[in-house]
């Protein structure tokens, strides 16, 4: 449950030197509330969340604070964390953490797909320690040694708790806040944006479920389909519906993206071909290309031309 505090206030971070903040309070569960934050340019545009997490991490009957800051993108994802100004991660015995261990920190926090998403604290750690326990590999069908290199050694629990932190119940509650910031600047802000994040959430909400894509985003669309990340260019080509190329100035457009795409993306341009009527020039301009193409272009093309 989201509970908008109706407050703005200014922060200081790594980002920018002064930003306005926006301040949600979130409800967990019955007994636990915090407050995250969603930064703002000086027009009111959304950049960020964060949150300023302060965390007991307890083992050997002992607890200790654990002040970090979490950054996550404007779709939940994670992206990095910080310590406020003279703070420190501490391991069993008050061992400070050494660079090396930060950096380790990052990796474990950045993967999405840890092996802590299926286990609890018990079946990697002994009771009252913060050491991991040899019966691990009956419990989480892993080796001992694969989970040591997902941990710090001498902050198991650390690692653990701060993971969930990144990917937990927050997560849903930043993707309810930033529909409600949907319009169409921001949609065009995440199409033009390199976080593929972005590119796929804002597509899905400027193509229909046949492809048909809303006037104001077409040159978004045709930017992603010429553009260097191969993934979401043949993402945004293949649900991109056959109406889209239908014109003599789109066919001109998509045979330019071809002659300078790599042999991958020429190839789906191709298979994409198939299911479109083509015009004169670009008919023409297959034809010219039979000479120059491989088996595999060669086959795609005749295809093509037969079916016109």
């Amino acid at each position: 449950m989201i509970q908008l505090l109706l407050l703005y206030s200014l922060c200081c971070t790594p980002y920018t030197t002064r930003e306005r903040v926006r301040e949600f309070k979130i409800t967990e569960n019955d007994t636990l509330t915090y407050t995250l934050k969603l930064a703002l340019d000086d027009k009111g545009r959304p950049q960020y969340f964060f949150r300023n997490i302060f965390t007991p991490v307890c083992y050997t009957n002992e607890c200790k604070p654990v002040y970090v800051n979490f950054y996550w993108d404007l779709l939940g994802n994670y992206e990095r964390y910080d310590l406020p100004e003279g703070k420190v991660l501490t391991k069993v015995d008050h061992d400070e953490f050494k660079e090396a261990d930060y950096q380790k920190l990052q990796d474990i926090l950045i993967q999405p797909n840890s092996i802590f998403a299926d286990l609890k604290m018990e079946d990697l750690i002994t009771k009252g320690t913060d050491k991991l326990t040899d019966s691990v590999d009956a419990k989480a069908g892993a080796t001992l040694k694969t989970i040591k290199n997902q941990v710090i050694d001498g902050a198991v629990y650390t690692c653990y708790t701060l993971w969930h932190i990144a990917y937990g119940k927050a997560v849903p509650e930043m993707q309810k806040i930033i529909e409600a910031y949907s319009n169409d600047g921001l949609l065009h802000t995440f199409l033009e944006s390199k976080n593929h994040h972005y590119q796929y959430w804002a597509m899905a909400r400027v193509m229909d479920a046949g492809g048909t894509v809303k006037k104001p985003f077409e040159k978004d669309i045709e930017a992603i389909i010429g553009g260097k990340n191969l993934f979401i260019a043949k993402y945004a080509l293949q649900h991109t519906g056959n109406d889209f190329f239908k014109t003599q100035e789109r066919q001109s457009w998509l045979w330019e993206t071809y002659l300078k795409t790599g042999y991958a993306m020429q190839v789906a341009i191709l298979k994409k071909l198939n299911g479109i009527p083509l015009l004169k020039s670009l008919t023409a301009n297959l034809q010219a290309s039979l000479p120059h193409a491989n088996e595999e272009q060669t086959l795609l093309i005749q295809k093509i031309l037969q079916k016109q």
